[in-house]
């Protein structure tokens, strides 16, 4: 089976770096990539052993599952002058394009093309994505497991009900610089009372891993985790009760509405 990617971004430089030189168990000469420029698709497909193309109808008339990795409003404009080699080729066709339903897609290709829409993060540059995938009812049970099998090289993969994947685009997606932001703080206020900021910065990232791995393994939801940092009169609560009277929750929900809203004016076109 042939892969091909429509753009070489660092998304998609992630993936396909994922599935051959990450130990994916996929060969780079069954994978095909080209770029506005080329330049980039040259580069990925060196590094992966992957064959670079001029021009998206080549990568279409090569691949059996075809995965576009270019930006939303680049998207819509390309994907009606390559409408032909879709109906020719006939491939899966993979989304990975913010705010992009799987009713624009489809308006925008050939009638009864399967579809997946793909929401990888940034973490995928090391192998821990959370990702997200929902599907079109022309995709196959088999066409699906093998979008699974091509993301999984990155990360976890979850399937979203499309109606949820603006939600999941928030705490699956853009969360992860919430998390950045959450640590940087820490360290920096670290940093105020006199300890170095890399060394600091080690151990915030150590503790939020083990936080993360600590509500993954125990199956507590984390207030009754955080009951039991706080004692009575202790120093954890007097931290917890400042953050509740500054706000927390609440600039965390304001941010989660935000980055919601932006992508639905994404999904309508209006930005």
């Amino acid at each position: 089976m042939n892969y091909g990617f429509i753009g070489a971004g660092n998304m998609v430089s992630a993936i396909v770096k994922g599935m051959t030189i990450g130990g994916g168990g996929f060969q780079g000469k069954n994978i095909w990539i080209t770029s506005k420029t080329v330049t980039s698709a040259k580069q990925l497909a060196e590094a992966c052993s992957a064959q670079a193309c001029q021009t998206a109808q080549e990568v279409i008339g090569h691949s059996d599952v075809v995965v576009l990795g270019v930006k939303p409003h680049i998207l819509m404009e390309i994907l009606p002058e390559l409408q032909a080699a879709f109906a020719e080729k006939k491939p899966l066709v993979v989304s990975i394009a913010a705010g992009k339903t799987l009713e624009d897609l489809a308006a925008r290709l050939p009638e009864g093309t399967p579809i997946v829409r793909v929401m990888p993060n940034i973490n995928a540059k090391i192998g821990a994505s959370t990702t997200g995938i929902c599907h079109n009812a022309a995709a196959t049970k088999e066409q699906i497991t093998i979008v699974r099998e091509m993301f999984s090289t990155i990360g976890s993969v979850a399937e979203i009900p499309e109606e949820q994947f603006g939600i999941f685009s928030v705490i699956g997606g853009a969360s992860v610089a919430f998390a950045y932001l959450y640590m940087d703080a820490l360290a920096r206020a670290a940093l105020k009372a006199g300890m170095p900021k890399k060394q600091a910065l080690e151990l915030v990232a150590q503790t939020v891993r083990g936080s993360a791995e600590m509500v993954l393994q125990s199956g507590e939801a984390p207030w009754p985790l955080i009951d039991q940092v706080c004692s009575p009169g202790g120093t954890t609560i007097e931290g917890v009760a400042a953050l509740e009277e500054r706000g927390f929750a609440a600039a965390l929900t304001a941010a989660f509405d935000a980055v919601l809203e932006k992508d639905r004016k994404i999904g309508r076109g209006e930005a």
